[in-house]
């Protein structure tokens, strides 16, 4: 037993009567809010990922030594 449009136009009918168009407006917007920062939090956390992947730079292997001397390491 599925719902047949004239149930599905009351029940909607009934929604606009209780919350109001701008109150519908208002939740749509925010949800759209929440999708972005979301969306945004995960591109951050895979930048994060990828700063931490990447090798560290090549160290010089002649250090001076506190005297003034190169040494090998």
């Amino acid at each position: 037993m599925s719902p047949s449009i004239w149930q599905v136009l009351i029940v909607g009918v009934l929604v606009l009567i209780l919350f109001g168009r701008g109150r519908i407006s208002e939740m749509m917007g925010d949800v759209g809010k929440g999708i972005k920062s979301f969306k945004k939090g995960l591109n951050e956390e895979e930048a994060e990922q990828a700063d931490k992947e990447t090798p560290p730079s090549q160290i010089d292997s002649n250090v001076k030594s506190a005297d003034g001397h190169k040494d090998k390491v």
